[in-house]
């Protein structure tokens, strides 16, 4: 899922300039097998909660935390219950995997969100590789300015069968409540998007890594917020 924290923005801390966010076009599908989409699929656990994650090596992916937490509960799902479907598009996926554990970043709690948002990201080991290292995603080596260009490539829940993909621009920078750094960008973010990457383009034209989709806030003009993946 993709949180919608409509008080959150009041609460986070800005660090420099803030942009305006623009009126852009809606979000539109790309054909998963080129870069830098190879590395996307759909994770999902057997409760019915749907997230974006992508491969950072053949066997170990990246979501957000917060997508394998149950509230109901309190407890994190079972690793056997979460399942990584690569380049999922409409009922179809070049492969699928199972977790057979996952990490979540230290120091990030579920139940407290202002305080740890910018913690909140998780890797799932898989029960076997999917694809080669050419298939997944690279790293930005640097935070871009503000004003960079970025894509934003998630399963929004209005159209959860297929990755839809954002063209948008980084807005500016924010810490949580407890210090730590997260990214505000106006990429169209909805359910379903959590876990999803937020590229940046890197100098040789091809687009890298810089942030991991956790939330965002506001109804009318809409504001994503991602971890920082990059110094």
């Amino acid at each position: 899922m993709h949180r919608p924290i409509l008080a959150l923005a009041a609460a986070l801390i800005p660090l420099g300039l803030l942009l305006a966010a623009p009126v852009r076009a809606q979000p539109v599908s790309v054909d998963l097998a080129v870069q830098p989409w190879r590395a996307i699929g759909r994770v999902q656990t057997e409760l019915g909660t749907r997230c974006t994650g992508f491969l950072i090596a053949p066997s170990l992916v990246m979501t957000a935390a917060h997508c394998l937490f149950r509230p109901v509960t309190g407890h994190y799902v079972q690793p056997s219950s979460v399942h990584f479907l690569w380049r999922y598009d409409r009922g179809t996926y070049a492969d699928q995997a199972r977790a057979l554990s996952f990490v979540v970043s230290p120091g990030y709690d579920p139940t407290q969100e202002l305080r740890t948002l910018g913690l909140d990201r998780a890797f799932l080991t898989l029960d076997h590789p999917i694809g080669d290292d050419a298939d997944s995603v690279r790293f930005a080596p640097a935070l871009p300015p503000v004003g960079a260009p970025l894509l934003l490539g998630g399963y929004n829940r209005d159209h959860d069968e297929i990755l839809q993909v954002d063209r948008c621009r980084l807005l500016g920078f924010r810490v949580d409540q407890g210090g730590h750094r997260l990214l505000m960008d106006d990429c169209h973010g909805e359910p379903g998007t959590s876990g999803a990457a937020l590229f940046t383009q890197l100098a040789d034209g091809s687009w890298g890594v810089v942030g991991l989709s956790v939330a965002s806030t506001g109804r009318r003009h809409i504001k994503g917020l991602a971890e920082p993946l990059a110094p």
